[in-house]
């Protein structure tokens, strides 16, 4: 194998030719027009259709999650042919061979940081101190490699890597196989994370198809992908497939002592998600929680209450367990209030003043017009129930029952109906005894 030197080899061109070698201005041109034009493709697809909806998911979505890829990629592609080219007509390419790998690593370094990013930060955007320092610390490594190969050093090392056997068991297996096995888990592992969330993604942009069923599929593809490229992993790295039977026979074991409530959990998961009795967006109450459905995960449903607080509900809950649904198969709400009026008051005319009263209210519903009943005579007046439906539950009923108790309160003042309080007359019959002083009281001795 012929050891290659990009960079000393460039050097000797240097000082052995004239700065104004046809070679040399010819290099310089390929590197600058390879760099314009692919910045400049990629700048022009990213702002072309990174952000218009009205174009094809695929087409948007693909350009939109390589734009930071694109550029430094069609430089390397474009550098790649120039080199081909200028090898072609017998001029040297040293200058393109340095270049090639500078740009190749920004390549690198960029699209493991998408993925990274993609698979790991939290919707996208915040990064943990762990992430950044492994994202600096591969910088460091994709750099090194560079300088390793410009100086034609990647041989020598990678030869000691292969030479270098260590002991595993009743096999020896060198440094250069196992770092080999890694990155290529490694790296199949991270394309199938970043293929399921994508097409996560996807699928739940799609208005044509119910909620669950969305996130059946995605849920199911991830599973597969991951299953796929593990699989594929442990082939690459030589492993028997036929010992995941001894793992599928332990994992059975696991699952029969000690993990039927977590696959309880997640088989509860997948029943919620294909019967559709629960759906993101739903107002539920199971046990002493309620709020609203924000995520339905394969192994716990979160609940968002009223007040900003999340619930982790395990899935089996919400399947062994009664529950009620305020929008199961309609969102329409019924709420009621009480309100009480004197004896002397005329009944027909405060059943209409509280029906206006509680029309006024913007969330009460006009096609379904509220009720007012008198449902009983009570100790200090007139008990009267105010009955009205609303259509959007998730926005909570402490607020339009307040809404509607105002609008009552004004109607009341406004027509000097007096709303009654209770009052207990108390009467003491016969003389009151007088008190005992301490002073007056006498002790009856003891016989």
């Amino acid at each position: 194998m012929s050891r290659q030197q990009p960079l000393l080899n460039l050097i000797d061109d240097l000082l052995s030719g004239d700065l104004h070698d046809v070679s040399l201005l010819w290099q310089i041109a390929a590197i600058v027009i390879s760099v314009v034009v692919g910045f400049g493709v990629a700048r022009m697809l990213k702002k072309r259709f990174g952000r218009q909806e009205s174009h094809s998911g695929v087409l948007s979505f693909g350009v939109e999650s390589f734009g930071r890829v694109m550029a430094p990629l069609g430089v390397v592609v474009l550098l790649f042919v120039s080199r081909v080219l200028l090898a072609k007509y017998h001029y040297h390419v040293n200058l393109v061979l340095v270049a090639l790998p500078i740009f190749g690593s920004l390549a690198v370094i960029r699209f493991t940081f998408y993925l990274l990013r993609r698979v790991f930060a939290r919707n996208g955007r915040t990064i943990s101190p762990t992430m950044l320092a492994f994202e600096k610390l591969f910088q460091l490594l994709v750099w090194l490699a560079f300088v390793l190969y410009v100086t034609g050093l990647w041989i020598d090392v990678f030869a000691f890597m292969d030479d270098t056997v260590l002991p595993i068991g009743k096999y020896k297996v060198s440094i250069a196989d196992i770092l080999q096995a890694t990155a290529s888990v490694v790296v199949l592992l991270m394309l199938a994370l970043w293929a399921g969330a994508a097409l996560e993604e996807w699928l739940m942009k799609m208005q044509g198809m119910h909620t669950n069923l969305r996130v059946v599929m995605s849920r199911t593809a991830r599973a597969l992908l991951i299953l796929v490229a593990v699989l594929m992993s442990l082939s690459l790295v030589g492993i028997d497939l036929t010992v995941l039977s001894v793992f599928g026979g332990a994992l059975g074991v696991g699952l029969g002592l000690g993990l039927q409530k977590i696959a309880s959990n997640y088989v509860s998961g997948f029943v919620i998600l294909l019967d559709r009795s629960l759906t993101i967006g739903d107002m539920i109450t199971v046990d002493k929680y309620s709020g609203k459905v924000t995520q339905i995960n394969t192994r716990y449903t979160v609940i968002q209450g009223l007040d900003g607080v999340e619930s982790i509900v395990p899935n089996e809950m919400l399947v062994s367990g009664a529950v009620q649904n305020s929008s199961l198969s309609t969102s329409l709400v019924n709420i009621s209030t009480k309100v009480s009026v004197a004896y002397d008051t005329d009944v027909d005319f405060v059943i209409q003043l509280l029906t206006d009263a509680a029309l006024t209210v913007e969330r009460v519903l006009k096609d379904k017009p509220p009720s007012v009943n008198l449902s009983s005579f009570g100790a200090d007046g007139l008990d009267l129930t105010v009955s009205f439906w609303i259509k959007d539950p998730e926005n909570g009923r402490g607020g339009v029952t307040s809404d509607v108790n105002r609008a009552i309160w004004r109607a009341l003042k406004e027509n000097n109906i007096s709303v009654p309080f209770p009052q207990r007359e108390m009467r003491i019959l016969g003389p009151t005894p007088a008190p005992v002083s301490a002073q007056e009281s006498t002790t009856v001795p003891k016989e």
